[in-house]
């Protein structure tokens, strides 16, 4: 008659259970990771990696003069001339983002990428020219009116250098790098299209 190895025996069986219950975490594991509201909170974390920021360094010319009758007054004329250092950013707001899952299959939707700041830091604001007159004085209403027209110009001219497209580009590419680290096969990342409502007549 052979004898049982019970030491043998036990730890067949502790093998076995052991692997059960790594098995069982396996799978609650991926499901946890393949559930769309884990995806979603994911990509949203990761927002500030897709933004694209356009740096600049400008000067700002100002000029002004006093109008009666839409004829310029003589000796009223006032102007100043700053150098400035700015940034346009841009990018897309994933909190406004929907995620689907199938299996290793997931569909995201995003928005389309927006400006989100243009910024002219103050500080670094330098004053090279300035008029003073003492008939139509420099105000400070006159700098904020030059600066907020300086700052719709380089966001105009950011969006003709494609500062939106480089900010979709860098979403879809910050997106799909993150599904494919949680072991997603089949990625589809698409734009939510907006609805034109019709002009009024």
């Amino acid at each position: 008659m052979k004898r049982i190895n019970y030491s043998a025996v036990i730890f067949f069986v502790t093998t076995v259970v052991l692997a059960l219950l790594l098995f069982q975490t396996k799978r609650t594991e991926k499901k946890a990771i393949y559930d769309s509201t884990s995806v979603l909170n994911k990509i949203v974390f990761v927002q500030e990696l897709s933004l694209v920021k356009y740096n600049y360094a400008g000067v700002i010319s100002y000029k002004d003069y006093m109008t009666i009758m839409n004829i310029q007054v003589p000796l009223t004329e006032k102007f100043f001339l700053l150098k400035y250092n700015g940034y346009v950013k841009a990018g897309v707001n994933l909190k406004g983002a929907t995620v689907k899952v199938d299996g290793k299959s997931v569909q995201v939707q995003i928005p389309k990428a927006q400006i989100l700041e243009t910024v002219i830091d103050e500080k670094s604001i330098t004053v090279y020219d300035e008029s003073m007159n003492a008939f139509n004085p420099i105000s400070i209403n006159d700098y904020n009116k030059a600066i907020s027209k300086e700052k719709l110009s380089i966001t105009n001219n950011a969006i003709s250098q494609g500062i939106l497209d480089d900010a979709s580009k860098q979403t879809h590419l910050v997106i799909t790098s993150i599904l494919k680290e949680m072991g997603f096969e089949k990625i589809q990342i698409d734009e939510i299209k907006t609805l034109m409502l019709p002009e009024k007549e």
